[in-house]
């Protein structure tokens, strides 16, 4: 990309103007943290809980042909890697606002139960806003966190814009999904693989609003390595990939029904600067091929791993090819699915 930002501009507005506001506010977004700012952001995130481990799996390495290291952030304190972000966060926030009155996020689950988690830790309320129909396990471990749960709208999009309107309406801080202070908490499971494994040649990565993935791209970055990144979105929730192919922010429908953590409409636009920028490919998974890396990953390791948190495996298996003889890292990244839906999996039956 050697750099430059695109965009795509409609409506009545003059276009110098434009690429003048978008470009400065972009550029600021694109520095990522440094080595020392990665570091003092683990050092909160360790005050909460341990390093997560990596391992490689034998059959998982029969499946693909290869060596993979598998990064099993199913094994934090709330299920999944957005944890680390949220500590991060929240102790920021707290600090630059001792006085902050709540604090309000949308989510499909797991950010929510990230910024549950670490609220409690410092004695702030937290409102989150999920859709209609959303996973009931995961309202289930929000609630059990302390948090007001508020359900609104069809999809994340929805629940988002309604959480933008009641921070304004009751005075609450707005948590983006997107912020430089999730990345840097979320970086921290990135440098922990990569320091342990630095002859890694890809990372596969699942999209959903951008955090980990570029917390993988600020880690390699930062610790000075090449290793490829390769962004993974759902084939059913496609607008990161489209915005990826087209260089510019593109909308796509949403119609996944096992990979929520993936299930986005709109991107956010600081992260997809990022990707532009950094990422070397995004590729997109079937629903039915997450599935059966749910169950791979159950038959080969024992772990549960929910929709998004096996996409990275899915990638993997239908790049088998691409990746032949390489040394790949995969993050089991989430293990929050409800009862229902996993079983279903497992059976091989529809997903209800």
């Amino acid at each position: 990309m050697n750099g430059e930002l695109y965009w795509c501009c409609t409506g009545n507005v003059d276009y110098d103007e434009f690429v003048t506001k978008v470009t400065t506010k972009a550029s600021m977004s694109l520095l990522l943290p440094t080595l020392a700012e990665l570091d003092a952001a683990a050092a909160v995130v360790y005050r909460a809980m341990p390093p997560t481990p990596q391992y490689s799996w034998p059959l998982i390495n029969a499946a693909l042909g290869t060596q993979a290291w598998i990064k099993h952030e199913n094994h934090g304190p709330t299920g999944a890697f957005k944890v680390r972000g949220g500590l991060v966060y929240l102790d920021a926030l707290t600090r630059r606002a001792p006085h902050v009155r709540g604090v309000i996020s949308a989510t499909r689950g797991n950010h929510g139960q990230s910024i549950g988690f670490a609220a409690r830790r410092h004695g702030v309320q937290a409102t989150i806003v999920v859709p209609l129909c959303n996973s009931k396990e995961k309202n289930a471990a929000m609630r059990a966190l302390g948090v007001t749960l508020i359900e609104y709208g069809t999809d994340f999009q929805d629940s988002r814009e309604h959480a933008a309107q009641l921070a304004t309406e009751r005075d609450l801080h707005m948590i983006p999904s997107f912020h430089r202070d999730l990345v840097s908490g979320v970086a921290s499971y990135w440098t922990e693989l990569l320091v342990a494994q630095p002859g890694l040649d890809s990372l596969f990565v699942p999209i959903g609003q951008g955090s980990g993935i570029c917390g993988a791209v600020a880690a390699r970055n930062a610790l000075g390595l090449q290793t490829r990144i390769i962004g993974v979105v759902s084939a059913h929730a496609l607008a990161y990939q489209k915005s990826f192919d087209q260089k510019c922010r593109q909308e796509s429908p949403v119609t996944t029904v096992i990979a929520d953590g993936m299930a986005c409409r709109v991107p956010d636009a600081e992260s997809l600067e990022i990707i532009l920028q950094h990422v070397d490919q995004v590729v997109a998974v079937t629903d039915d091929e997450v599935a059966a890396a749910m169950r791979l990953f159950f038959v080969a390791t024992h772990n549960v791993a929910e929709g998004a948190g096996a996409a990275a495996l899915a990638a993997a298996m239908q790049l088998r090819t691409q990746i032949a003889g390489k040394q790949i890292g995969l993050p089991l990244c989430g293990g929050n699915v409800d009862h229902d839906q996993f079983a279903a999996v497992l059976m091989s039956q529809p997903v209800p």
